[in-house]
């Protein structure tokens, strides 16, 4: 039986118009991203991650080509559609964690889930990320990678079909940023949470179950790991 992606991208641009110049982002992206899967998507800093990220998610459009989602095709949705699409399917996690300063952790989780079509109980979210006995805390009381972590049960407290993260232990320490990523490898493989890791550190690539590497808005090379590596044995 031939497995159909979750999302797919055909002969995808992005292209920016700067005054009376155009500058290329994305070329002919072709990708196929499967349920339940972990991807990483690896690049320097411009090579068009959080572009094709932005996409995928439904947060931008492409100048040219298709994006389909589960036999949808994203590329012809108005803007009210996308909205509701990102509200249904998809989590976003950011190098900045973006909660709001006078809510609790467990309030910033429990903004989503009142909006949400089939939210999870927000304590359940924030034990999947190791942080129940947190939930009174605010964020000013809590470490940067308690905070991404809330960021995180908040993003899958919705129980979307894809989380996105967009170098999510960018502004971390390496120590904080084995939580984090635990915290994002336990929500892959518990809810089946498809997941793509957008990153500069190659270190990371080893827990994914494929690589896809960007170069100057292009796909420079796909790697299947055949053993995928725990986020504690990664070699940073």
């Amino acid at each position: 039986m031939v497995k159909l992606p979750l999302i797919k991208t055909v002969n995808l641009n992005k292209t920016y118009q700067m005054g009376e110049v155009e500058v290329p982002a994305l070329k002919k992206i072709n990708i196929e991203l499967f349920e339940g899967e972990f991807v990483v998507l690896l690049g320097h800093s411009g090579c068009g991650k959080s572009t094709l990220l932005n996409i995928l998610g439904g947060l931008d459009r492409p100048t040219e080509g298709e994006i389909w989602f589960d036999s949808e095709a994203l590329h012809n949705f108005s803007d009210r559609e996308l909205t509701h699409f990102r509200r249904k399917n998809i989590g976003f996690i950011f190098q900045m964690y973006n909660l709001i300063p006078r809510l609790s952790a467990m309030e910033n989780v429990q903004l989503v889930t009142e909006i949400s079509e089939n939210p999870m109980v927000p304590e359940r979210a924030l034990d999947l990320v190791g942080l129940k006995s947190r939930a009174d805390h605010f964020p000013s009381q809590m470490s940067g990678g308690e905070q991404q972590r809330v960021a995180i049960a908040r993003a899958i407290a919705k129980q979307p079909r894809m989380l996105f993260c967009d170098e999510p232990t960018g502004a971390l320490d390496v120590k904080t940023g084995i939580l984090v990523l635990e915290a994002i490898q336990k929500v892959n493989l518990e809810l089946n949470t498809t997941t793509v890791v957008i990153t500069h550190n190659a270190a990371i690539a080893d827990m994914a179950d494929r690589v896809i590497i960007l170069v100057d808005g292009q796909v420079h090379e796909t790697k299947t790991n055949d053993i995928k590596c725990n986020v504690k044995e990664l070699k940073w």
